[in-house]
Parts: C-alpha cells; sequence; structure tokens
C-alpha cells in the first residue's frame, strides 16, 4: 500500500481556492502527492496503478475497504487489496445510455449484437426483453469492482470477516457480493465528478437483469435493482472533525437513488429521492452486501493525515515511556498485532493492554484471568471496573481519520487505537449488517463495537523515573 513521506498541509477547500479541483495549483499538488512515495507490503501500489490504469498522475479519489489496516491478512497484491487509487486512464473508457430496443423471443442472440458494444438486457418476460445500449465516452473513464477475478473487474473485492488476521480466516462458503457489483464513472476534467452506478459489466460487456430481478420503466427507459443492491451513505457536515452519519440509501442500475427497500433482497423498490443524486462526496460509504468500502476524494485525501503523520504520533506514545502500574515495565504501543505465539511471548512485556471498561492501560498479567477462556471480563486492579481487557494496537489506516489528532482514545472490544474524533465518528455509524440489519463496527477490523459508547479514554501512567 503506498503512503506520502512527506507531511501535507491540512487544507479547507473554501479558504484556498488554489487547491481547488481544477486549479494550477492543485493539478501540481496532487502530481507532488503521487511522486512523494514509498512502497509498503510486496508491490508498489502506484507502479502497479500506472500499469493497469496509464500512467497519469492526476488522481480521481480511492476506495478503502473497512475491516482491513492498512493491508489484506494475505498481503495486497495486483487487483486484490485494502485500498484501491483511481488515476485518470491514458484512453477514455467510460460508456452512455444511447438507443433501446426491444429483442424478439424468437431472436435472443439479438441483445448481444456485438462483444464491443456495452448493453444491459432488462428481462421483463419470457416473450420481452428490453435493450439498452451505451456508446463510448470519450469523456468519462469507468472503474468496475466486483468479486470477479475477471480482467474486466479493475478493484477485486471479498467478503469482510471481522477481526479476520489470516486467509484462511477470511474464507466464505457463499459470499453475498455480486460478482460485477458496481461501477464508477468520473468525468476526465475537473471537478472530476465521481458517479456510482449499480451492477458492473461482465466480460461481455452486457449487464444482465434476469425476469426475477427488481427492475421497472421509467420514462427515460428502464432502471432496476441488483439483487442484493448497492448501498451509499454520505456523512453530514462533510468527511472532518464534527461530521455526522447520514441516511443509508440505495443505488439503482442508471443511478437513480431510492430510499432502502424492506429487505436487500426485496422486488419492491424504494422510493425514488428526487432530491439527491449518485455523486459520490467525499466519506461517502459504499456496501456491497458483504463489503463495505470508503470513498475519499483527491481533495478529502489532503487533509488526512499521512502515514508518516501517523507514526509521528505513535511514536510519540513511546516517546513518554508509559509504564504498567503493576509491573513497572515501560509499554510500547505497536504498529501491528502479534501475527504468532511466539512473537507474542516474545514481545508482551513491552505489549500495552487496557481495561476496556475504565480505560486503564497496563502491561500483560495474570490479575484476576481465567486460564481456561481466551477473553474473558477482569476487575482493573487500579479502579476495581469490571470489562474486556485486550492487547492495543494502532488504527494504521489514515484514510478512516476524521482529524489529526493524537491517538487518545480505543475502540471497545477490539482494542485499536486513534483520535477521540475518530471513535466517536465510526461508533455512530450503523453499518449494514446481513440483509436488514445494521451495526456499529470499527473502521480498522469490522468488529461490532459493545460497551456504552463503542470506544473508551485511555489512561495511561507516565514513567515515575
Amino acid at each position: 500500500m503506498l503512503y506520502l513521506t512527506q507531511r501535507m498541509p491540512l487544507l479547507n477547500p473554501s479558504e484556498d481556492e488554489n487547491k481547488s479541483p481544477g486549479s494550477t495549483k492543485y493539478h501540481q499538488h496532487i502530481t507532488e502527492m503521487s511522486q512523494t512515495i514509498q512502497t509498503s507490503c510486496s508491490l508498489d501500489e502506484y507502479d502497479e496503478g500506472k500499469k493497469t490504469l496509464g500512467a497519469s498522475t492526476i488522481k480521481f479519489g480511492e476506495l478503502v475497504i473497512l475491516g482491513y489496516n492498512g493491508c489484506l491478512p494475505s498481503g495486497n497484491r495486483g487487483r486484490g487489496r485494502s485500498r484501491f487509487k483511481l488515476f485518470k486512464r491514458e484512453t477514455p473508457n467510460g460508456v452512455k445510455p444511447d438507443k433501446q430496443y426491444e429483442v424478439s423471443p424468437q431472436k435472443p442472440g439479438q441483445a448481444v449484437k456485438s462483444k464491443g458494444k456495452h448493453t444491459i438486457s432488462y428481462t421483463l418476460s419470457r416473450h420481452q426483453t428490453i435493450v439498452v445500449e451505451y456508446s463510448a465516452d470519450q469523456n468519462t473513464d469507468m472503474f468496475q469492482i466486483g468479486r470477479s477475478t475477471e480482467p474486466v473487474i479493475d478493484f477485486v473485492v471479498m467478503d469482510t470477516v471481522p477481526g479476520a488476521k489470516s486467509q484462511e480466516e477470511c474464507t466464505i462458503l457463499e459470499s453475498t457480493i455480486s460478482r460485477f457489483a458496481c461501477r464508477i464513472i468520473v468525468d476526465r476534467d475537473p471537478p472530476y465528478a465521481s458517479r456510482i452506478y449499480a451492477a458492473g459489466f461482465n466480460s461481455t460487456n452486457n449487464i444482465f437483469l434476469g425476469e426475477k430481478a427488481c427492475k421497472w420503466k421509467t420514462e427515460p427507459g428502464m432502471d432496476g435493482l441488483t439483487t442484493n443492491g448497492v448501498l451509499i451513505m454520505r456523512p453530514r457536515g462533510g468527511f472532518q472533525g464534527d461530521a455526522k452519519p447520514g441516511v443509508w440509501r440505495e443505488v439503482s442500475v442508471c443511478g437513480n437513488i431510492y430510499s432502502l427497500r424492506e429487505t436487500r433482497s426485496s422486488q419492491q423498490r424504494g422510493k425514488l429521492i428526487e432530491s439527491e443524486n449518485n455523486i459520490l462526496e467525499d466519506g461517502t460509504l459504499i456496501d456491497l452486501c458483504g463489503a463495505t468500502l470508503l470513498w475519499r476524494s483527491a481533495t478529502g485525501l489532503l487533509r488526512t493525515p499521512t502515514q508518516k503523520h501517523l507514526e509521528q504520533l505513535r511514536q510519540g506514545i513511546n516517546d513518554s515511556r508509559p509504564q504498567c502500574p503493576i509491573g513497572f515495565n515501560t509499554l510500547v504501543l505497536p504498529k501491528h498485532r502479534h501475527q504468532t505465539a511466539k512473537q507474542f511471548l516474545e514481545e508482551n512485556s513491552k505489549q500495552p493492554y487496557a481495561y476496556l471498561k475504565c480505560g486503564h492501560v497496563h502491561g500483560y498479567h495474570q490479575w484476576d484471568s481465567n486460564s481456561n477462556q481466551e477473553r474473558t471480563d477482569r476487575t482493573c486492579p487500579m479502579c476495581r471496573d469490571i470489562g474486556p481487557y485486550e492487547a492495543l494496537t494502532m488504527g494504521n489506516e489514515a484514510s478512516f481519520y476524521v482529524d489529526s489528532s493524537s491517538p487518545t482514545h480505543a475502540f471497545c472490544p477490539c482494542g485499536h487505537v486513534c483520535s477521540e474524533k475518530t471513535t466517536k465518528y465510526w461508533s455512530q455509524v450503523p453499518l449494514p449488517h446481513g440483509t436488514h440489519a445494521f451495526q456499529a463496527a470499527c473502521p480498522f477490523c469490522a468488529t461490532p463495537l459493545a460497551g456504552d459508547q463503542g470506544f473508551i479514554k485511555l489512561i495511561f501512567q507516565e514513567a515515575i523515573d
């Protein structure tokens, strides 16, 4: 995964017009961001992006999967990674609706006249199929997301398993994510508006909505929804420190916005929301029924802390030399969780743990422990509160942060550490769970939040020597 090595200023577009999309300084700033990079994991994402999308340094934005703290358990490789950067393509590949016609049941092959033509087929009955043909659009770039590994999919997304630490734990027997889940069409000219549509074109450039799919006739032509739907939620007030979660909506195949269906696969569509559109705003969440993505715009990323800044914040905590109030040993907040039992035994003397009911930070100890269970409530020796006792780990995915403040709070019950405003925001976000439920979860590991607030303020004991 890519991280910037240079700390960029936290900009407010309303205060600095020179940093707005389309300005010369904006393009210069984006270029500097793209050129000043370092590599994490085994593959350089920037080079991979250039191979896939062209050599352009204009970045439209990024898609980040919730539940992975900067890297997939199997590593970030090729089109399967925790983050996908959308760069302007050398050659536009966008499409737009062109013409519509009805296909005779005696000539089903007529629905696909040419492999080079993009089409959407709406099967209304055994005797009636409506085909909408798309033509090339030289003003837009198209990016497709889905579970399929076919070349037409730019970003391969698998089901997110909360708290998974290995590839084996991520194995899902029956995925609810569509093979061709959705597509994003981006204007090639400023302000680079990015629009999302349900369903993606397959290897023969077609989208098929079968007889049982939710679809209907509209004044312009046809529209429909995919089986489990594509949901979006925009934050109210922008994706920043005072952000509040918005309302979940469903986006259709043609990009119209509807209220949610009774269940994800219901045959009855929701109400059309004419006052809303399918343009992605910074911080928009995209749920594919099995995985949730966060959209970060290029301008929004300018206000986001860099990986180098997060590392400085983590190091600042360690430089203060926090101590365990029981063993008086110095604690070190790690960047990653322990992957093996051996590594844990070697480093647990420095690993900070927190009682997530009160927030007191300790080193690992056996006080009030039950060796017969992996995780039980423990009694804090400092205040006697009873609650989960969990190892603390830095939240490394910078895109999930709504500000650049110090990591003073931790999510419950997973123990991922980040800023106060970041924990407050995500604790209020109802993420889709199953076909009709919602629950707040840690963005770094997708573990459902617990406790009164879902997070706790950490209480470190400073060194006394």
